[in-house]
């Protein structure tokens, strides 16, 4: 039955399989490589999808900028430019 708390930690109290390697059959360099290589795949992953997730931040708050001030813009850039046709025609 699995436990239904999640502070319920299952404990191992039997030995699964074989006898455990020794500590010197053990390749320490290639531990090491294969979790440094992990873990800068994991890195770059988590950076990668955080800069697409603040671009796309970015990219919907200058949107909203723009959809609030370009009505005052288009407004501002009339007033300027028609009452001068006016004048010329």
């Amino acid at each position: 039955m699995l436990p239904t708390d999640p502070r319920d930690i299952p404990i191992l109290t039997d030995a699964v399989g074989g006898e455990p390697r020794a500590a010197a059959e053990i390749d320490v360099k290639a531990a090491h490589a294969a979790i440094l290589a992990a873990t800068l795949e994991l890195a770059d992953s988590l950076l990668n999808q955080a800069a697409r997730d603040i671009e796309a931040a970015l990219f919907e708050r200058v949107l909203d900028r723009l959809r609030a001030q370009l009505p005052e813009l288009v407004d501002r850039a009339l007033r300027e430019h028609l009452p001068a046709r006016g004048r010329d025609v």
